[in-house]
């Protein structure tokens, strides 16, 4: 997720070309300068279904806060429902609440500019902690930190440790904090969260990653880990400086078998050969808004297909049968 993006802003210009070699483009959702971008790995293309996006806007006029959202995955024995929302917050909103989108889904990430403050202390004591490397200092005053034991909306999401800097307001082209008559105080408004749907399983104890808060379990057997969470402190062409994070999501699915399986009898030298056969395997929902698509060798995004044909279900239309198109 990115904000403040110029007119042409696209998923091309946010990944480098080296990149876009082995991730496609699945969804995107803009609002203004707010812009949501989610790629996928070829080989995780068989595996999701549904992917939606959706966008809410707040505020005057819907351009002070807006969410995107994106999700979701899906394999056999049933749906894997991810939701990534995306906010950006005015200081003026006093909440956001993620359950209004995501309170289905199994596992959700909710990042952006969440616009947290430092309650109490003064500029002069939060430059302090920072130049004295005292940030734990911060984190008890920490507006995010401290809602967590009083609203509810929170209940369950998790963050890494801030061990960066406050990530906002930087005079824009350098690295000094905010110099403006308003000479707002640092903070760490731009944040990583994520939260597991709890199932009532319970969660082993004894894992160390889970004591620090960097691994949450859903059922014991699907995890979210975090293995970084930092800012890029190096960027100077925003008055914010850019957070990310990595983290491994581990199913408890395991797929042996294709969704579909698509086969050519034969080489196409005309176009009546041009003909393929798929059949489902059980356990798929079938949709008339199926369609098979030809592609190149080398595709960048799912919509580069050079021809497709819908594959339409109906009555006839059984698990294990395969259908010609």
């Amino acid at each position: 997720g990115v904000q403040q993006v110029g007119a042409v802003g696209s998923e091309d210009g946010c990944v480098p070309k080296n990149m876009l070699k082995i991730i496609l483009p699945v969804a995107s959702q803009r609002m203004q300068g707010v812009l949501l971008l989610v790629f996928s790995k070829f080989f995780h293309l068989p595996f999701l279904r549904g992917v939606q996006t959706q966008s809410t806007r707040t505020g005057l006029g819907g351009y002070w806060c807006c969410a995107g959202r994106a999700g979701r995955a899906g394999v056999p024995g049933g749906m894997y429902l991810l939701c990534l929302l995306f906010c950006c917050i005015s200081a003026a909103t006093s909440r956001c609440h993620p359950n209004h989108y995501c309170i289905i889904n199994h596992v959700v990430f909710w990042f952006g500019d969440l616009n947290f403050r430092i309650d109490d202390y003064d500029i002069h004591v939060v430059k302090s902690a920072i130049e004295n490397n005292k940030l734990p200092l911060l984190w008890e005053r920490d507006q995010l930190n401290m809602a967590k034991n009083s609203e509810s909306i929170l209940d369950g999401f998790l963050e890494g440790p801030l061990n960066f800097p406050p990530t906002y307001k930087f005079d824009v082209g350098t690295h000094t904090y905010d110099t403006s008559a308003k000479k707002r105080k640092p903070a760490w408004t731009d944040r990583i969260l994520w939260r597991l749907r709890s199932t009532g399983s319970p969660v082993p104890s004894h894992s160390a990653a889970l004591q620090r808060g960097l691994t949450s379990w859903l059922g014991g057997a699907t995890r979210v880990t975090q293995h970084y969470y930092h800012s890029h402190m190096g960027f100077t062409v925003s008055d914010h400086k850019p957070v990310s994070a990595l983290f491994s999501l581990h199913f408890p699915f395991k797929v042996n078998l294709p969704l579909v399986h698509l086969e050519v009898e034969k080489e196409w030298t005309k176009v009546s050969d041009a003909t393929a056969r798929f059949t489902i395997i059980s356990g798929f929902q079938r949709s008339s808004w199926d369609w098979v698509g030809l592609y190149k060798v080398g595709f960048k995004h799912y919509k580069d297909y050079a021809a497709y044909v819908w594959a339409k279900s109906d009555h006839s239309t059984q698990v294990g049968h395969s259908v010609q198109v």
